[in-house]
């Protein structure tokens, strides 16, 4: 019987943590945490792995791995070179764990490939024609200025079916020679005797639940590059080795982070105004809380589709918070909610997102490889944008690569040698990717920086930030990091959330359902801890586990154990949406680590 926790019973569930304190049974058993040379279970297996080489290899096929790859293969092209440029992809195919619906921004785009609209299956893209934004109450909502070239302006950008053009993408990457290898997920960085990046190793497969191989085990291949390029988006695994092993982030502020829940629905055709544009901030959540949503009518012939979200700054205060609840609510106010009535939900999703900005942004690149995209952290706050950011340092990051090739002795371009990548870093500090970050740098820590909270952000948004375009004389720094401003549970009130009406708000493992991902049950969870005791000893007798709540997946959940009577904590990791919100960046030193699995999506 699961022991239930939140709401009313705040005082129960905390005595009986504390009360029930002690070694919880073992949570991580993936083979990247778990010394196999010590099971006699692996004795016998052949552990060598097969080793290929490339020149460039990329880690991740979202925007910025396939605009780097792309750029990599047009300056090959121009220079009569043929470069090996390989992609890494841990989807079963290109674009499947992209969400769809997202406004672009086509700068980068248009520089990479300036006669996109033109080309053969560009049907992703719907101009925007009508852009409002709001202030909700609620009961209310009230109207917002959408001022010329500020960053709510979305004249001239597009709805995407962020998804469909990542495909497509692709597409374009593989047709210029880019050997794409998706359904392949990186578990390991390797590194050459200097200590410089000289690669991965991809997954293990045919591994069981319990750590012991299975009959059709599989050893994973190294692969050993030049320069190696980490483009897994926000909170990606190896970036996150990367980072501490080479103190990347050592010289900026902690990231703040946010996560964005996201729905596609058909709607009622009379409702539907292909083009629009609508962003909300405001109830359902107070004013100290970073937190809006977007909704856009996209554009499909024969179909009536509206990508609809919410985004919840992680930096929220109550550990009672459920940014999932939360969306779900927002979808009842009597201003939204007829634009779903007699609609159906297709599809469910959410992602974490870099809010730090500016200043949250480590070193970019180094001896061997480089971040790009999002997993350097180059989203635009207050745009809600950071696809033509992502690609422009994919695209800088590329010609970096290239250059340094270029630069090699004939004798030593047949070789794997680490080619330092500190050249791309200077670029993207001197692009429009560096200025248009820089203008907005104090957005973010303004919702902080006054006891106004999300109303001072948008007093300085609407006066400061659009009459200098950021040229004050200072910076604001965050101050904290995101887990840092969670209060304790005994300090906090709890929030009842209302019950889903299955037809416009809905449950959460329904909206699960809903995702397409499929994960086999009998192998490692992908999602391990650095202490398989502190889930109980801190998150749940300070916090009443707070990832129970801000898990948009239902993965984490306390339970108590039969035999022991005591709480535990239950992964299941199995529900996982690859939101890379979990494992949890909020509670302190009660943190985990997500590697990948190989992962198919149906």
């Amino acid at each position: 019987m699961a022991l239930r926790r939140g709401l009313p019973m705040l005082s129960t569930g905390l005595r009986s943590a504390r009360r029930w304190m002690g070694t919880q049974p073992i949570l991580t058993t993936h083979y990247t945490k778990i010394d196999r040379s010590s099971d006699k279970r692996w004795d016998h297996v052949d552990m060598e792995r097969v080793v290929d080489e490339t020149d460039v290899l990329i880690v991740g096929g979202g925007p910025a791995g396939l605009a780097a790859a792309i750029r990599l293969k047009q300056l090959c092209a121009e220079a009569g070179v043929d470069y090996r440029v390989t992609l890494l992809e841990k989807a079963s195919q290109i674009g499947a764990h992209t969400l769809s619906g997202a406004v672009l921004e086509p700068r980068a785009l248009d520089e990479l490939l300036p006669d996109w609209r033109e080309m053969e299956g560009a049907t992703w893209a719907t101009p925007v024609k009508e852009d409002k934004m709001s202030l909700l109450t609620e009961t209310g909502r009230i109207p917002l200025p959408v001022l010329p070239k500020s960053p709510v302006d979305n004249h001239g950008n597009y709805i995407v079916r962020l998804g469909n053009m990542v495909a497509w993408l692709g597409e374009q990457a593989e047709e210029l020679g880019v050997e794409v290898f998706a359904g392949y997920g990186a578990v390991e960085l390797l590194y050459d005797d200097a200590g410089n990046l000289r690669g991965v190793a991809t997954n293990d497969v045919g591994v069981a639940k319990d750590g012991s191989p299975k009959p059709t085990f599989e050893r994973g291949m190294e692969l050993h590059a030049k320069v190696t390029m980490l483009g897994e988006g926000c909170r990606g695994s190896l970036t996150k080795v990367l980072m501490k092993k080479l103190g990347l982030d050592a010289e900026c502020e902690p990231q703040t982070y946010g996560i964005g829940l996201k729905e596609l629905w058909r709607i009622d055709p009379a409702k539907h105004k292909p083009g629009t544009v609508e962003h909300t901030a405001g109830w359902p959540v107070d004013y100290k809380t970073w937190g809006g949503s977007f909704l856009y009518h996209i554009d499909e012939p024969g179909d009536s589709l509206v990508s609809c979200g919410y985004v919840v700054g992680l930096d929220y205060t109550n550990p009672y918070l459920s940014p999932f609840q939360e969306f779900q609510r927002w979808k009842t106010h009597p201003s939204v909610r007829p634009t779903f009535e007699g609609g159906e939900r297709l599809s469910y999703g959410a992602r974490a997102l870099n809010e730090g900005g500016l200043q949250s942004i480590p070193k970019l690149g180094f001896p061997g490889g480089a971040l790009i995209g999002c997993a350097a952290g180059f989203l635009n706050v207050p745009k809600i944008k950071g696809t033509h950011t992502a690609m422009k340092s994919g695209m800088l990051a590329a010609e970096a690569a290239f250059n340094a090739m270029q630069a090699l002795p004939e004798e030593q371009k047949e070789e794997v040698v680490s080619l330092d990548m500190v050249p791309y870093e200077k670029a993207l500090k001197s692009s429009w990717v560096w200025q248009e970050l820089h203008e907005v740098r104090n957005v973010r820590p303004m919702a902080h920086a006054t006891p106004f909270g999300m109303y001072g952000m948008f007093a300085y948004t609407g006066t400061l930030q659009y009459l200098l375009k950021g040229k004050e004389p200072f910076t604001l720094s965050h101050g904290k990091s995101d887990h840092e401003r969670l209060q304790p549970a005994a300090e906090a009130m709890p929030i009842e959330y209302p019950k889903p009406d299955h037809k416009v708000s809905f449950d959460l493992l329904s909206s699960v359902a809903l995702t397409g991902t499929n994960h086999e049950h009998d192998q490692p969870s992908h999602l391990t801890l650095k202490s398989d005791d502190m889930p109980v000893e801190r998150n749940l007798a300070l916090f009443d586990g707070p990832e129970q709540r801000f898990c948009p997946a239902g993965v984490y959940e306390y339970i108590e154990d039969e035999a022991t009577k005591k709480p535990k904590l239950q992964i299941n990791a199995q529900n996982c949406i690859h939101c890379k919100v979990s494992p949890p960046p909020r509670s302190g030193p009660a943190r985990a680590d997500r590697v990948r699995n190989k992962s198919h999506n149906p």
